[in-house]
């Protein structure tokens, strides 16, 4: 089998496999090929870089204490997202009542995290206003998202920002089908309440009915 038709989950599969043979240049491989992603998902669940850096750190930490309990046939990448998302969760559940009280005024969202809420918007605005209309959609999203629940804000992450299958988030939030598709529409529909004043405010204003 050459390079070039290996696919991503056997490739990892011959990586656990050398890395458990006593190859830990093997297991620096599984990080590089999955440490962007987590870093994102735990970016948007812990709001900054620093949090997001020690999450990535933990959760690859747990996965290679825990490598020899990985089943072969499972796909490594949404094991280490489930990891990192359980960190996360339990993470910002201790911090929550402290970072309430010191949270930085400004902190920015990852970039992009407005992208798929844009989505709630009318279109059709001119982009000048539009990117104004960015600022308060960032500011009004932030708090929005501190109104979920942490297995919301999880859901909504992987479904929406990270592109994640519902059985991949399942997995995350050690859930079955059902459960997972109703704790991402719950997560949706909480968002579309929070945001319905902003959404009707960029609404009168495309149609110069604002006062």
């Amino acid at each position: 089998m050459t390079e070039s038709t290996v696919s991503p989950r056997e490739a990892d599969a011959e990586a656990i496999e050398l890395t458990l043979a006593g190859d830990r240049d093997a297991y620096r491989v599984l990080v590089e090929r999955h440490s962007a992603s987590v870093f994102r998902l735990a970016y948007r669940l812990t709001g900054n870089r620093h949090d997001a850096e020690e999450v990535v750190q933990e959760a690859f930490l747990r996965a290679y204490q825990k490598l020899e309990q990985f089943e072969a046939r499972a796909n490594f990448g949404t094991w280490v997202y489930r990891i990192a998302a359980n960190y996360s969760i339990d993470r910002t559940r201790k911090k929550r009542t402290e970072d309430a009280r010191r949270e930085e005024p400004g902190r920015r969202e990852p970039e992009g995290a407005e992208n798929h809420v844009l989505d709630l918007l009318p279109d059709g605005r001119p982009s000048p206003e539009r990117l104004a209309q960015n600022v308060e959609l960032r500011k009004e999203l932030k708090v929005a998202l501190g109104t979920l629940t942490q297995a919301e804000r999880t859901a909504f992450v992987m479904r929406h920002w990270e592109g994640c299958g519902i059985e991949e988030i399942a997995v995350a939030l050690d859930s079955n089908h059902s459960a997972t598709k109703n704790t991402v529409f719950r997560a949706v529909q909480k968002l579309r309440h929070f945001l319905a004043p902003l959404v009707r405010r960029a609404g009168a204003s495309a149609l110069g009915t604002e006062s």
